[in-house]
């Protein structure tokens, strides 16, 4: 089993494929296997990197609440492409792994060719709700479980249009959900989801940001539309698709549009031709 000893914990990652290193990081729901579709895919070309953040076995599982940050899933990124020995690579990442992601290119932009950030924003509009929300939340995993996150995925509507459009695709994620360690993702909520940065409160770090930049979002994920706009506006080199009748997790619930997609743009930055941005 590949396991990286980087920042304290043990991050268990898989590496699939040759060319120039590509790395996805998962989102909050999911692990390594939310990027399978595009580990298929994209390892014909590249060297694909998923890996499970600390908190997800066989990953390690901190006990203490205090290890679980923003920074530190930054660093642990960070880290573990030093223990692979790769000095720069395509970052991509889902909701939470899309905002480690995004925060990793502000603090290594020379490592980042490039950024695709994918449901990003969550708790950025309408705050006091979502703070409120996302406590009691982490208060119902302590108390009864995962089952208790597995019954709030099920009410989402920002999950609703996977759930009806791809019942099979909807069970194995729901299934890997349940695999998940109750008290490590209660420490997630407190410690990472309410109190990283919004993306408003990243605005001057966005305008600095020169990282050729993909933002991508489902129109079905009201809470990411107005952030991935914003970061359209404000990221000097980004562009922004909108996926229809999606929801929260667009590379699992549309993988064939979103690999094609993903395909151009990385194409494109790799041929120094992605709009404003010349290598």
């Amino acid at each position: 089993m590949p396991i990286a000893h980087v920042n304290g914990v043990d991050l268990y990652y898989e590496d699939t494929g040759q060319g120039f290193p590509l790395v996805w990081s998962h989102e909050f729901g999911g692990d390594h296997r939310s990027w399978e579709p595009q580990v298929r895919y994209f390892s014909r070309r590249y060297r694909v990197i998923t890996y499970n953040h600390r908190g997800y076995p066989p990953s390690s599982v901190p006990k203490e609440p205090e290890a679980y940050t923003q920074p530190q899933l930054v660093e642990d990124l960070h880290q573990l492409l030093r223990h692979l020995g790769i000095r720069q690579a395509h970052v991509g990442g889902c909701s939470m792994g899309a905002n480690v992601a995004l925060n990793f290119g502000v603090a290594h932009p020379e490592t980042a060719k490039s950024l695709v950030v994918v449901g990003c924003g969550s708790g950025t509009v309408n705050r006091e709700p979502f703070v409120k929300g996302q406590l009691a939340r982490a208060d119902e995993l302590e108390r009864e479980g995962i089952e208790a996150l597995v019954r709030n995925f099920e009410t989402l509507p920002t999950r609703r249009a996977f759930r009806h459009k791809d019942p099979r695709g909807w069970k194995e994620f729901v299934d890997g959900v349940r695999e998940h360690d109750p008290v490590a993702c209660a420490h997630l909520i407190r410690g990472v989801i309410v109190k990283r940065k919004t993306i408003f409160e990243l605005e001057a770090e966005l305008r600095s940001l020169r990282v050729p930049t993909l933002v991508m979002t489902g129109d079905q994920d009201e809470p990411c539309l107005e952030p991935s706009l914003f970061m359209r506006l404000h990221l000097p080199h980004a562009g922004l698709v909108v996926v229809p009748m999606t929801g929260h997790t667009v590379n699992i619930e549309e993988p064939g549009l979103f690999n094609a997609v993903t395909g151009e743009f990385l194409t494109a930055v790799e041929n120094g031709r992605w709009g404003t941005w010349t290598a």
